[in-house]
């Protein structure tokens, strides 16, 4: 079962980073079938600091303007051992802040939520 109190070390631990309710949707979802995940999440989120809009083929920006960029990512997943895991996030250069809008297993699902996509950006893109 997802705890709060690793809910909790999971959000404390993200400072430039915020999962919209979808993606903690996603993640506890997947988390009870792929118990690295969490690990893989904070590798994932040590790259992206690196890279905000990712290095190589496993990045793709499906989406650019000039105040975000949408990025679909493979993750990989220790638990898959593979990279079957997709994140769809978006970043901000001025704010230097990412948000996590979507994951999931791409066995399960073919193609990223355009509507989530969507919805992220008239909320936020003003």
């Amino acid at each position: 079962m997802f705890s709060t109190a690793r809910k909790k070390l999971l959000l404390d631990s993200m400072k430039s980073f915020d999962l919209l309710p979808e993606f903690e949707k996603n993640f506890k979802q997947l988390f009870k079938k792929y118990r690295t995940l969490e690990d893989d999440i904070k590798k994932f989120k040590a790259i992206l600091l690196s890279y905000p809009t990712g290095v190589g083929k496993n990045f793709t920006i499906i989406h650019s303007e000039q105040t975000y960029k949408i990025v679909k990512a493979r993750m990989a997943c220790r638990a898959l051992r593979d990279r079957s895991l997709r994140v769809v996030y978006a970043y901000t250069e001025e704010s230097d802040k990412f948000y996590f809008i979507e994951l999931y297993f791409k066995g399960e699902q073919v193609n990223e939520n355009r509507r989530l996509i969507k919805e992220f950006l008239g909320r936020f893109s003003k």
